[in-house]
């Protein structure tokens, strides 16, 4: 009878081959910048068209300022009505605000156009826009409280609000950038979103 040979208890290593973790990698998208000049020059244009209707309703809000006409032809406020200066302003301001805010969440659904391009022309709209509204509403304003006869001493008359200041026209982009500003942020993908073919 033949000896047996002692059997080797412990096996010999399993050879694994090695596991390959494919990823796909998208290529980043780039600024699209020829294809969005005329959607930006359409959405500048539009907006800056809308500040003539924020400038008429911004004459018919706004306080006019009463004053008395004096014995040298001057014209002296009654008392508290100098302070109608600053509100003329303060509605101009929140006026641009709430418009900038609203033209830049509905540029933002202009989702084939997303990019820096669009919110560039929005903010350049913003302060075309506001630069009409303030031409438009100073103009509205003064022929609504246009003067039918020369005042006489003593009489109280109505000065059409006037805006004295020029920071008034930062309101409507700084709106219009800090929405759309906002919203890119809060999307997180690097397309924005865009969906072109």
């Amino acid at each position: 009878m033949v000896a047996e040979q002692p059997v080797d208890q412990r096996a010999a290593p399993v050879r694994v081959p090695p596991v390959f973790v494919y990823r796909y990698l998208p290529p980043r998208p780039k600024v699209v910048v020829k294809r969005d000049l005329l959607p930006g020059f359409a959405v500048l244009s539009t907006i800056a068209l809308l500040g003539l209707p924020v400038g008429w309703v911004w004459a018919r809000l706004a306080p006019p300022q009463h004053v008395v006409v004096a014995q040298d032809g001057a014209l002296v406020p009654v008392t508290g009505e100098s302070y109608h200066r600053l509100d003329g302003l303060m509605v101009f301001v929140l006026m641009g605000l709430g418009m900038g805010l609203l033209t830049g969440i509905a540029v933002w659904l202009l989702r084939e156009r997303r990019g820096p391009v669009v919110m560039l022309a929005a903010t350049g709209g913003g302060v075309l826009a506001a630069y009409l509204g303030q031409r438009t509403g100073i103009g509205s304003a003064g022929s609504r409280y246009a003067l039918g006869a020369a005042p006489k001493v003593g009489d109280a008359i109505m000065l059409a609000p006037v805006l004295e200041t020029w920071w008034g026209l930062l309101a409507w982009p700084l709106g219009t950038a800090l929405a759309y500003g906002c919203l890119a942020a809060w999307n997180g993908l690097d397309d924005l979103g865009r969906r072109l073919g």
